[in-house]
């Protein structure tokens, strides 16, 4: 395959490594929320605003579902992985590889979760966020990379490795 997509938990570095990664790799780079904000004409919170969380769902599994790319890194956004839609069709194109990152050190990461625009239930705390996507993050993925313990020069390079590799 000649896409790779980079999912895992807000702050996980997707779009920062995956920039990094794709001018490594030579290839184009997807932020896939940017992909959404573009169709909607719309910010993402104010998307959440208007349509509450299961529209925004429903726009990003759309919008997922029918990425096109060649030769690109993608990054879509840490929800992706509710939409079993999205998921396959990611893995359908691209190798997709969870960048692993422990919830400590997410939490430093992330700082207020409001101003990050994670979106959580009433209730629902980053931890208990962390245990319920991680099984999907894993379930999905063709590769899992830990870069809790890196920068992002380390997980580019922990990336490659794997990619040879597989």
């Amino acid at each position: 395959m000649n896409n790779v997509t980079l999912i895992g938990m807000p702050g996980a570095g997707k779009s920062t490594v995956g920039i990094v990664l794709a001018k490594v790799l030579g290839y184009d780079f997807i932020d896939t929320d940017l992909l959404i904000q573009k169709e909607e004409n719309r910010l993402l919170w104010q998307i959440m605003r208007d349509e509450g969380i299961d529209g925004f769902n429903r726009i990003e599994e759309r919008v997922n579902s029918h990425v096109c790319a060649d030769h690109s890194v993608i990054s879509p956004g840490g929800s992706v992985i509710y939409s079993a839609r999205s998921m396959e069709h990611l893995r359908d194109i691209s190798t997709v590889i969870y960048l692993k990152v422990d919830c400590n050190t997410l939490s430093r990461r992330l700082g207020d979760l409001r101003k990050r625009g994670v979106v959580l239930k009433p209730g629902q705390t980053l931890a208990t966020l962390y245990e319920e996507r991680t099984p999907l993050y894993e379930a999905y993925a063709h590769l899992t990379v830990d870069v809790s313990d890196t920068d992002v020069p380390g997980a580019v390079e922990r990336i490659q490795k794997l990619l040879l590799l597989h």
